[in-house]
């Protein structure tokens, strides 16, 4: 009998994809990430949105989820389908090898045995692609994603932000971060700048 959890901390807290989805029994929360975390990475299919990775310098250690998957799924299985979710391959009959060599778009799949009392928790990895790291930049890829195509659908930097937030997610930029946001596009909040970005009523958090 397998107990494997994934860790989720940026969009797949909220929207782990069907695959995964179908396979949660339990949530565990308040889980501390083992590594650090910030808004260090260009997100193509976000429209160059901001995201979530792990960091070796900066960031910070924020409370997770852990996602505990059915008894029956093994190890293997599970890689396979957050590795699918994590490259847009939901739905594949894609496998997950090792990369050899790694490179900063690629996506590693980090084992941490024992994590919160879980057998084996599984984590994603991949590189950061842009600098420099501040809240200029960052405030800067947001409105471009929420000024695109990306925006409408809620998949841009401001509702990225939004949604971590709401998780209480917290990164040593968050908060420079979302005032730059506030004066790059002359709103006082970021529903209001989402708002007038995407000539929409209300935010879409997806």
């Amino acid at each position: 009998m397998n107990t494997i959890g994934i860790l989720a901390y940026g969009s797949l807290v909220g929207d782990p994809g069907p695959e995964l989805a179908a396979v949660t029994r339990l949530i565990i929360d308040n889980v501390p990430t083992p590594f650090g975390i910030e808004y260090a990475r260009s997100s193509r299919g976000r429209g160059g949105a901001p995201t979530l990775i792990p960091v070796d310098d900066g960031g910070v250690s924020v409370n997770a989820k852990i996602l505990l998957l059915d008894n029956d799924v093994a190890p293997t299985t599970a890689r396979d389908m957050l590795w699918r979710r994590e490259t847009n391959r939901v739905g594949s009959d894609r496998a997950y090898a090792p990369p050899s060599p790694a490179t900063p778009n690629t996506v590693i799949i980090t084992d941490h045995p024992g994590l919160a009392n879980v057998e084996l928790v599984l984590a994603t990895k991949i590189g950061a692609n842009f600098s420099p790291l501040t809240p200029q930049k960052l405030a800067e890829l947001a409105i471009e994603s929420a000024a695109s195509d990306a925006g409408s659908q809620g998949r841009d930097g401001i509702s990225y932000l939004i949604n971590a937030r709401n998780a209480g997610i917290i990164t040593p930029l968050t908060a420079r971060y979302e005032q730059e946001i506030l004066k790059q596009s002359g709103t006082d909040s970021l529903s209001a700048a989402w708002q007038k970005l995407t000539k929409q009523s209300g935010p879409t958090t997806r």
